[in-house]
């Protein structure tokens, strides 16, 4: 099974194959050798390295969010040779979409406001990082449904900032 996993903004490609009880599992091409057990519905256990981890998952409407210890990450997964996959992509300006902040860093500006209509392209959010300023701009024609950030606030790589319906 081949996976685009995408964790707090960065991407990754995740393969993996079952052989008897124990999974291969290559991450960007480079092999990890893992143990997983399935501990109870939305939770999994996995020994990697001679370290063990227990992964909760959080599903909302909107997205889904990955708890290993007490820190929280934005996640995505997506199976390409899924049909239900491709047919998404295909109509990808359909349904409300969200801005994220693709690294840490400070909101500095915010350029558009709630209810407000926007093009493709258009700038919504400037957030700044190691002193560089990023215009995070809407991914499709739309709404401005919601903002979830102020200027001054910090956000984390993959922090949901707007969402553009």
């Amino acid at each position: 099974m081949i996976y685009d996993v995408t964790i707090d903004g960065k991407d990754y490609r995740l393969e993996l194959d079952r052989v008897g009880e124990q999974w291969n599992c290559k991450l960007d091409g480079r092999e990890i050798q893992i143990d997983a057990a399935l501990a109870r519905r939305d939770v999994i256990s996995l020994l990697i390295g001679g370290q063990a981890f227990e992964i909760k998952r959080e599903i909302t409407d909107l997205d889904m969010h990955l708890w290993v210890g007490s820190t929280r990450y934005a996640a995505d997964l997506r199976d390409p040779r899924s049909y239900r996959n491709r047919r998404a992509s295909a109509r990808d300006d359909q349904g409300p979409k969200k801005l994220v902040a693709p690294m840490p860093g400070k909101v500095v500006r915010i350029l558009v406001g709630p209810g407000e209509e926007v093009e493709a392209g258009h700038g919504v959010v400037i957030v700044e990082a190691m002193k560089m300023q990023n215009e995070i701009k809407s991914p499709k024609k739309g709404r401005i449904g919601r903002l979830e950030v102020t200027e001054g606030a910090a956000v984390n790589a993959g922090d949901v900032l707007a969402v553009v319906e």
